[in-house]
């Protein structure tokens, strides 16, 4: 059968597809192309904002007008958390929920052995999140320069705005050993830059007694020409030892993604986040004093409720003086079953958050600039990658600087050292 996938969200979600893909390619299936009419689509979704919920709606709905013979199996965070809802979409005939995600190459052989019957007498497949404490290893190559490898899932720190608990489940992963046989497959297959992921990847170990540095050392001692990047850490996890270890490693990029989600104490608080704002910026300025040309991006949320004006007076007093080099901004939206939503808190108007937002993303541009400024004449070294643009190519360094270069095939996916 002719499988499309359409992914929305994180790249953990695209390290699953991915690996869906995969798997469903040695079972005799074929992706559908563009020009192609699909038999089967897939919509593996996000749920973070209302804004991703209606992305995901979005999706089923054009999936649907555009191919309205084909069979639509919802998966992903959005099915975990609303799968009644989907169902009553038109044109969706099966909502799996997270655990039963690896259970779609299985359910699209039946399909192909059933064609033309009614396959519908199960259409919704979501296991209680209490229930899952299963891990499914994948990896996901980005045109074999990049590779997502994911060594973690879920969450256990239910902070008040969000619904990732509820729809990944608790934290847990693999052995390191198990791991690192993946990365190492990655390798050689012809990956230059392994990217570690998950959805709290600092709190790796949680499930197997081991810790998330002896998880970086068995990466940096992996075999190959290539480069690691941590995706998202959680300040309180990220503690010096990592940073130390980064700095002084072998194939590790100075590079972090750090998120800060408030500049308020206050506000931190009310989140139930596990740090002050305080502890990030000690995290901040150690990075500078052993790595001054690291990339370091923070996640930063807007809006919140309880974000007065005082709180975003000090917020933005805060992220200005933070020396970093990119925001990450979301402006916050409410949602269901969160613990945010019974507090009796100031509730910031949409019109302010939307300002609140253009104002973080303004500075983040300033901060972009400057960081990229500073770098001007350093040597770097370029990884090329495959998109084409006009007559030119890309490629990022390895703290993250963007760079072109003229358009050579056999550049691809090779290393260079550049002047910036």
């Amino acid at each position: 059968m002719k499988i499309r996938f359409i992914t929305l969200g994180c790249k953990l979600n695209f390290a699953e597809s991915s690996a869906l893909g995969k798997e469903l390619l040695l079972r005799g299936h074929q992706r559908a192309l563009l020009s192609e009419v699909p038999d089967v689509c897939v919509v593996n979704t996000c749920s973070v904002t209302d804004a991703a919920d209606h992305k995901d709606r979005q999706a089923i709905n054009q999936l649907h007008r555009k191919y309205p013979d084909a069979i639509i199996i919802v998966t992903g965070c959005y099915a975990q958390l609303q799968p009644e809802q989907i169902s009553h979409i038109p044109g969706v005939d099966y909502v799996l929920g997270q655990n039963e995600k690896y259970d779609i190459p299985a359910l699209i052989d039946e399909i192909e052995k059933r064609k033309g019957k009614d396959i519908n007498e199960n259409k919704i497949r979501v296991a209680a999140i209490r229930e899952i404490d299963d891990f499914h290893g994948v990896h996901s190559a980005d045109d074999r320069t990049r590779c997502f490898i994911k060594v973690q899932d879920g969450c256990n720190y239910f902070c008040t705005y969000c619904t990732i608990p509820y729809a990944r489940g608790k934290s847990r992963n693999p052995k390191i050993e198990v791991i690192v046989k993946d990365a190492q497959l990655a390798l050689d297959q012809g990956a230059k830059e392994l990217i570690i992921t998950g959805v709290n990847i600092g709190d790796f170990g949680r499930s197997t007694g081991e810790h998330f540095i002896d998880l970086l050392r068995a990466f940096d001692q992996l075999n190959g020409d290539y480069r690691v990047r941590i995706s998202s850490c959680e300040p309180n996890l990220l503690t010096d030892e990592i940073i130390d270890f980064v700095a002084k490693s072998k194939h590790f990029a100075p590079h972090f993604h750090i998120p800060l989600q408030s500049g308020s104490n206050e506000v931190l608080a009310i989140m139930k986040r596990r740090y002050t704002r305080e502890l990030f910026a000690e995290r901040v300025q150690h990075i500078r004093k052993v790595m001054p040309h690291a990339f370091i991006g923070v996640d930063c949320m807007v809006g919140v409720r309880g974000e007065t004006q005082a709180c975003w007076d000090d917020y933005l007093t805060f992220i200005k003086e933070l020396n970093v080099s990119q925001l990450h901004v979301f402006t916050y939206s409410e949602r269901a079953n969160t613990r945010m939503l019974e507090m009796n808190l100031y509730v910031v108007p949409k019109a302010e958050r939307q300002r609140r937002s253009k104002i973080l993303h303004e500075v983040s541009e300033e901060k972009t600039k400057a960081f990229y400024a500073q770098h001007a004449g350093r040597k770097s070294v370029v990884l090329w990658e495959s998109k084409k643009e006009g007559d030119h190519m890309s490629g990022f360094t390895d703290n993250y600087i963007k760079v072109y270069g003229p358009y050579k095939k056999e550049k691809i996916n090779t290393f260079e050292e550049i002047v910036l």
